[in-house]
């Protein structure tokens, strides 16, 4: 069985280094173009080219993610990111827009790509359709079960990746125009401003407020480190934590917790999870946790109303308050430079910067688990408030002094072998082999030669990634080998190995072909209606539920004359026009769509005037053809597509969010998806 990917994410560079010391098999960045984290730090081109090096040196492969949509007048630019990351070795592409999948594919025959989660990839027949384009991963949407990911691998040929902890959407990915609409920041565009994330009354058809808490679809943070034995056996390729916009110790912390538990694993056929380390995590950053509907929980385990950000962990109670300082209970250990959080029940939550602190009237920098403190706060709390810490300075600062001591090593075994007038060393890391010599052998004069000083030596490689797991030293007597003579054997392997060990990726550029209908041009006008017995005037083409197929699909049937919402309704689906779902804003998209047999295209709600006129004349100045599109220019639009319902949690079949600016979005749930939709002000 081929061991599974732990793979990490690498919002800089720091991170990305802190990732590999934790023991991961891949990490995934993003350049300063076109990921949909713009937000985190990501990388430049040198700092790529620095990561990739990094990385290959100790075995750890690279993943860019290019998966935004991509405008017309952005694909230049986008190819020249593509051409200089394929230059430079990287292991893979992470692409969500259906046009520069295609483009590419076709572009770049070498480049590995990588169907990403903002593709919407759920169900087999979306996995069959990537097959047959020639993708070598599909990164499933989170919301797909264990059993259907168990499904899929039984039924293709494809590498399945699956994200196993950190922060979840609440909608499936790709599919969430909310922050697009309510702050004109697209989560397709790697800007999206967590508006799942805000507060919002839940509000009945009367209008009354049914929510106690304020948070009601900001989710809990996915943790599946007790299901590793499932995922494994699942025949999943790659286990993905999430966390771009994370702090470094994050990325050790969850890396290191994952990277254990994986290997344990392997080792003895259980499941063992170091508690303290996820203590830790928890300490760093937690929402509170779920296992996602990966692993089929209720609708009402996913969603942490009470609180959107870190939740800490509890490391005490407040005794009593005076004179600006609280008299603290300690459960755990607390230190200089961390930060708490009283969580106070008469008063809003107060922070504190533990820059000092008292334990028996003496100025401390640690205190532990029943330990009294007092210490000052800025703001009243009461007696029995809660503390909780919410940055753990000793975590830090033992994550640091851990690394800095136990630097991650490549394990090589080594053979000498040495007689008059030659030594000959051969190193092997599992895969590569070098071999090095010198002539530089005499007989002995006053002192030999020994196994320890040739060991001593070779084992200097404090420098470099390497350390012999084994040495096997075969010396004659009475010979004499110059220590410098031993180390230029010694550098010169760290140099060849180095130099297979930063293989290169074979670069080939191809030309972009399609082939594609003329459609005739021609003006109509399309209704969707759920009572075709209602319309109050006439209409060339009308879609109903019956030929309009929903957006989450769990398997195809023949389906013929429909309109789809996601791309394995290629698959078995004929004579199809595709929804707006499909995020189509560029003419390679459209083209794309139509060489795969969508008669019509409809466009992306995010596309302005401007964008629609240059994709035309895009598609027509390229190909010579004219498209067939359609455009959404009444109704509301839906901005987010769920598997979690809050119809089901109140018992309501129509609610409203309502957020603080009186905006209204109506929620309805249909085939066990919810639906929110952009409505209007109250």
């Amino acid at each position: 069985m081929k061991k599974v990917e732990l793979l990490a994410p690498a919002g800089n560079m720091e991170n990305l280094k802190y990732a590999v010391m934790a023991g991961c098999d891949a990490v995934y960045l993003g350049l300063k173009k076109f990921g949909a984290r713009a937000f985190s730090s990501n990388f430049s081109d040198n700092e790529f080219i620095e990561a990739v090096n990094y990385c290959h040196l100790y075995g750890v492969k690279v993943y860019v993610t290019l998966n935004t949509i991509i405008y017309d007048y952005e694909v230049e630019d986008f190819l020249k990111t593509v051409d200089f990351i394929h230059k430079n070795n990287v292991d893979a592409v992470l692409i969500q827009d259906l046009g520069m999948l295609d483009l590419v594919r076709k572009t770049y025959p070498n480049l590995e790509v990588h169907a990403s989660t903002q593709m919407h990839i759920h169900n087999l027949d979306g996995v069959k359709v990537l097959e047959k384009l020639g993708i070598k991963r599909a990164v499933l949407a989170r919301e797909t079960s264990i059993d259907t990911i168990k499904y899929i691998k039984e039924n293709s040929n494809i590498e399945l990746e699956v994200f196993v902890h950190g922060a979840l959407c609440v909608s499936y990915s790709g599919e969430c125009l909310m922050s697009k609409f309510i702050g004109g920041r697209s989560g397709n565009r790697g800007e999206c401003a967590g508006a799942c994330r805000l507060s919002y009354d839940v509000v009945d058809c009367n209008n009354n407020i049914l929510n106690k808490n304020k948070y009601p679809i900001s989710t809990k943070d996915l943790n599946t480190i007790y299901y590793i034995d499932k995922l494994i056996e699942s025949g999943v390729a790659s286990l993905k934590i999430e966390g771009r916009m994370k702090s470094k110790e994050y990325v050790y912390m969850v890396v290191k917790l994952y990277r254990d538990t994986i290997d344990n694993y392997y080792k003895t056929g259980k499941v063992i999870v170091n508690e303290e380390y996820l203590l830790k995590l928890k300490k760093i950053f937690n929402r509170e946790y779920t296992k996602g509907f990966l692993f089929n929980i209720n609708n009402n385990e996913l969603i942490n109303s009470y609180r959107p950000n870190h939740m800490g962990v509890n490391v005490g109670k407040v005794l009593n308050y005076k004179n600006g300082y609280a008299t603290i209970l300690l459960t755990d250990h607390v230190s200089i430079g961390s930060g708490l959080r009283v969580l106070s029940k008469n008063n809003k939550d107060v922070g504190i910067l533990v820059n000092e602190f008292y334990k028996n009237n003496k100025l401390v920098k640690d205190a532990y688990k029943n330990d009294i403190i007092s210490i000052k706060v800025h703001d009243k709390v009461f007696k029995d408030d809660i503390v909780v810490i919410t940055n753990d300075k000793s975590i830090s600062n033992s994550i640091e002094d851990f690394i800095k001591n136990n630097k991650r090593k490549v394990l090589i075994s080594g053979k000498v072998s040495c007689k008059l007038g030659i030594i000959t060393l051969e190193v092997s890391d599992g895969i590569n082999k070098v071999v090095v010599s010198s002539n530089n052998v005499f007989k002995s004069i006053n002192k030999s030669t020994t196994k320890e000083d040739i060991s001593v030596k070779l084992n200097k490689l404090v420098n470099t990634v390497y350390k012999f797991n084994s040495l096997d030293i075969n010396i004659d007597s009475n010979l004499f080998i110059p220590l410098k003579e031993i180390n230029g054997l010694k550098n010169n392997m760290v140099v060849l190995l180095n130099d297979k060990r930063l293989y290169k990726i074979n670069y080939v550029k191809s030309k972009y072909y399609i082939d594609l209908p003329d459609f005739k041009k021609e003006e109509l006008i399309t209704c969707y209606t759920n009572n075709i017995n209602n319309l109050d005037k006439k209409y060339d083409i009308v879609y109903t539920d019956k030929n309009c197929l929903p957006r989450v699909v769990d398997k195809y049937e023949n389906y013929n004359n429909v309109m789809i919402g996601e791309l394995g309704g290629f698959n078995k689906c004929s004579n199809v026009t595709t929804d707006v779902s499909f995020n189509v804003v560029n003419s390679y998209a459209v083209a794309f769509l139509h060489s795969m047999g969508a008669s019509c295209v409809t466009l992306s709600y995010e596309m302005t005037d401007t964008d629609i006129e240059n994709l035309v004349n895009s598609y027509i100045n390229r190909y010579n053809k004219r498209p067939n599109l359609e455009l959404i220019v009444y109704g509301y639009p839906v901005i987010m597509c769920s598997k979690y319902s809050l119809n089901k949690e109140y018992n309501k079949n129509i609610l409203y969010l309502k957020d603080r600016f009186n905006n209204k979005f109506r929620v309805i749930t249909k085939n066990n998806i919810m639906y929110i939709y952009f409505y209007n002000k109250i």
